[in-house]
């Protein structure tokens, strides 16, 4: 049990919350099951787990705002799942500080790639794949970029001499821009960097990152080419 990956899961559905439970305790995982947001934040506080996993429609406390709570207290990976692709609780939950989302119905083989993903980029082995921890860009040393100091080395940005507070997938994607400064970056070069997708992707996981990125270093540093992608200004 020690060494299992324990997973936070709130849904409202019964028949939902007890099937994933299900499929995710096979595939190694350690998981805490709860049905509404307000049991979902006092399970998170006394448990601290590896994941969150945050239906966006649940009732006392609503997934978006339960992320908002927990990225307060912790910059534990959250995944948002919602039942609708297009809606704009997808972009809701990601600037609440999620970290990625996946759209029900799911596929359950599907949901552990995507956890295993994020962990991977966590340090986490994830359920019972334990593959080496992904790393990112081998930059090394403190790169600076104006008043904007990155260093690599240990995982701390500096804006004006100021520590910046960064999620991990952040850090992660800040790596990728200050690895390769003035160079055009993809949404799905990023997707496949950072969030570790081998398939195509929501690239609004990208944007709204960078926007996320961008209130905390500066609104400038990273420029956008329309068409192309994004570039870290040197």
């Amino acid at each position: 049990m020690a060494d299992q990956t324990h997973v936070l899961f709130v849904e409202d559905d019964d028949v939902i919350r007890e099937a994933t439970q299900l499929a995710l305790e096979r595939d190694g995982f350690a998981v805490t099951a709860m049905p509404d947001g307000l049991s979902g934040l006092e399970a998170f506080r006394a448990d601290r787990p590896d994941i969150a996993l945050l239906d966006v429609m649940v009732p006392g406390l609503d997934g978006v705002s339960l992320c908002r709570r927990i990225r307060d207290e912790s910059t534990v990976p959250v995944i948002m799942l919602s039942a609708r692709a297009d809606s704009i609780d997808v972009v809701l939950g990601l600037e609440a500080g999620a970290d990625d989302y996946v759209t029900k119905p799911f596929d359950g083989a599907v949901l552990v790639a995507r956890i295993r993903a994020v962990l991977r980029r966590f340090g986490h082995a994830g359920g019972t794949d334990r593959g080496e921890d992904s790393a990112g860009p081998d930059a090394g040393g403190l790169l600076t970029f104006g008043e904007l100091e990155v260093d690599t080395e240990g995982m701390e940005v500096r804006k004006g001499g100021q520590p910046v507070a960064l999620t991990p997938t952040e850090m992660r994607l800040l790596l990728e821009f200050s690895s390769a400064p003035g160079t055009v970056l993809s949404r799905d070069k990023l997707l496949e960097r950072v969030w570790d997708y081998g398939w195509g992707g929501d690239t609004r996981v990208v944007d709204v990152h960078v926007q996320r990125l961008r209130t905390k270093i500066g609104q400038d540093r990273i420029e956008t080419v329309r068409g192309f992608g994004y570039k870290l200004k040197a």
